[in-house]
C-alpha cells in the first residue's frame, strides 16, 4: 500500500494497540473448530471455525464490550457520572452499558424505544438489574433529542453524562473491532494455511463489520474475505456505513490508506419479515448450531447471520478448500425473552 500523508499501517497498528481503553473485556476470545457443524454440511463443505465473541465476559459478554472498552476509555470517563445511550427493548448494547457503568461505579440512562409487554425478560430484564433508569420513546426518531434531554437534566442536577450513540458504532468504537481481526489473525496463523479465509459476521449499525474491515486492511489481509450479514438495514447502507466507519477510524489512528473495499460483501438476503422476527431459515440455522456444537445463537442478529453463512455455502459460493470462520458476536438473553 502507498502512503498518501498518512502513517503507514505498521504504525498505526501500533497506534492501535498502545489506544488508552478501559479493560472490561476477557480477551482473546477462542477460535474453536466447529467439527460437528462442518461434517453435518457434507463432505464438500469447507471447515468452518467459530470466533466466540459471546464470552467477551462484561454482563453476559457480546460484541458491544470491545467496542465499549474504547468508547469508555478511563480518560473519557474521569468526569463523567452518568452513561447514556439508547436501543430497542432487547437491545444488548444497552444491556451491556447498563453492566459497564454499574461495574465502573457510574449511573446509568438508557433511552428505549418501545415499551415491554408483561414482565420484563431477557435484555429487558438485565437492563433493569444492572440498575439502569429506562426513559421509553415511541419511535426510532425519537432516542437522539431524548438522549439530549437526559444529558441536560443531568448537567441541571449537578452531573456529567457520556452519551453513546447507538451501538458504540462510531469510529473510536470501530477500533474495538480492528483489534480483534489482530487477534483472530494471531489465532488464524496457528492454522494449516489456505487461499481464502470467509469471515462471516452479523451487522446493523455495522461498528463490527466497519472495525474488522480497518483491522484487516491495516493488516494488508487481500486474503481475507469479509462478509457482513443484515439484520435490518439495506446491503447498499451496510457498505457505505461500514466502508465510512473504517475510514474514519483509520483516521483516528493516522491512517489515510485505502481501505481494502474489495474483500468486503454485505448480505441482505435474510431479513426477513423485519429486525427481530425469526425466518425459516435463523429457526433452522439455531437448531443446528445447537444440535450441533451446544452454542446458542440468538433471534435477532447471530441466528439470522448463521443462516446467510449456511446459504453461502451450501449454494458453494465458498470453496471447499477455504476457510470459514463465524464470528459469534453473543445476544443469547433476547432467546429467552
Amino acid at each position: 500500500m502507498s502512503n498518501q500523508a498518512g502513517v503507514p499501517s505498521k504504525e498505526a497498528l501500533a497506534r492501535l494497540d498502545a489506544w488508552p481503553r478501559q479493560l472490561i473485556a476477557m480477551l482473546p476470545t477462542q477460535l474453536v473448530a466447529a467439527d460437528q457443524l462442518t461434517r453435518s454440511l457434507g463432505a464438500s463443505a469447507p471447515h468452518i471455525h467459530l470466533k466466540i465473541d459471546a464470552d467477551t465476559g462484561l454482563g453476559l459478554g457480546g460484541n458491544k464490550v470491545r467496542k465499549l472498552e474504547f468508547e469508555l476509555a478511563p480518560d473519557r470517563i474521569a468526569q463523567v457520572t452518568h452513561l447514556i445511550t439508547t436501543g430497542g427493548p432487547q437491545s444488548n448494547h444497552c444491556r451491556i452499558t447498563a453492566a459497564a457503568a454499574a461495574h465502573l461505579g457510574r449511573k446509568c440512562v438508557l433511552v428505549i424505544n418501545g415499551t415491554v409487554e408483561g414482565p420484563p425478560r431477557g435484555n429487558a430484564f438485565l437492563q433493569r438489574l444492572f440498575g439502569a433508569e429506562i426513559r421509553t420513546v415511541a419511535e426510532r426518531s425519537e432516542r437522539a433529542p431524548a438522549m439530549e434531554a437526559a444529558a441536560r437534566d443531568i448537567a441541571a442536577a449537578g452531573g456529567r453524562a457520556l452519551v453513546i450513540p447507538l451501538g458504540a458504532s462510531t469510529p473510536l468504537g470501530s477500533l474495538g473491532y480492528a483489534r480483534a481481526a489482530v487477534e483472530l489473525e494471531a489465532q488464524l496463523a496457528q492454522l494449516p494455511p489456505v487461499p481464502h479465509t470467509w469471515i462471516f459476521v452479523a451487522s446493523s449499525s455495522c461498528g463490527t463489520l466497519g472495525g474488522l474491515l480497518l483491522g484487516f486492511s491495516l493488516l494488508e489481509r487481500d486474503d481475507v474475505r469479509l462478509v457482513g450479514v443484515s439484520a435490518d438495514t439495506p446491503e447498499a447502507e451496510l457498505r457505505r456505513d461500514s466502508v465510512r466507519l473504517a475510514t474514519e477510524g483509520g483516521a483516528l489512528l493516522g491512517w489515510k490508506e485505502r481501505v481494502l473495499t474489495d474483500i468486503l460483501s454485505c448480505d441482505d438476503t435474510q431479513v426477513g419479515e423485519g429486525y427481530g422476527i425469526p425466518t425459516p431459515a435463523s429457526d433452522e440455522a439455531t437448531r443446528l448450531l445447537g444440535t450441533t456444537q451446544g452454542v446458542v445463537l440468538d433471534p435477532f442478529y447471530t441466528a439470522k447471520a448463521m443462516a446467510g453463512m449456511l446459504a453461502w455455502i451450501r449454494s458453494g459460493r465458498v470453496p471447499a478448500g477455504d476457510r470459514v470462520v463465524f464470528v459469534h458476536t453473543g445476544g443469547h438473553p433476547a432467546l429467552l425473552a
